[in-house]
């Protein structure tokens, strides 16, 4: 597994003044540093290590997000209500509700 896969960002964290970096398939990881690009090089190097220690303890490593393939299709439930307030926007928006949907859900 190339731990270069994964997802990361790095974000201001205004509460501890630093920068932090996360990995999306690793949400309870984080590393903190003053520098933004050493928060990113901080979480790299900490997902290296966890993968490395997963692969050596024999327990199943995330799968990288970029390495997942997506239908493009998903199932929500919502109120018969809404269920039915979103169709007629959409009706009146000319589009179809999956139309609809989906540009609201890209906003």
């Amino acid at each position: 597994m190339n731990y270069e896969h994964y997802t990361y960002r790095v974000l201001w964290s205004e509460d501890d003044k630093e920068y932090v970096g996360l990995c999306a398939e690793f949400p309870s990881l984080s590393h903190f540093d003053k520098n933004h690009i050493d928060a990113m090089q901080g979480i790299l190097n900490l997902v290296k290590d966890v993968v490395t220690d997963m692969q050596a303890n024999g327990e199943t490593i995330p799968v990288p997000l970029s390495e997942k393939h997506f239908s493009g299709k998903f199932q929500i439930r919502i109120p018969p209500e809404q269920h039915r307030n979103l169709a007629v926007i959409a009706s009146e928006q000319g589009v179809s509700l999956n139309r609809y949907i989906s540009a609201k859900l890209s906003e």
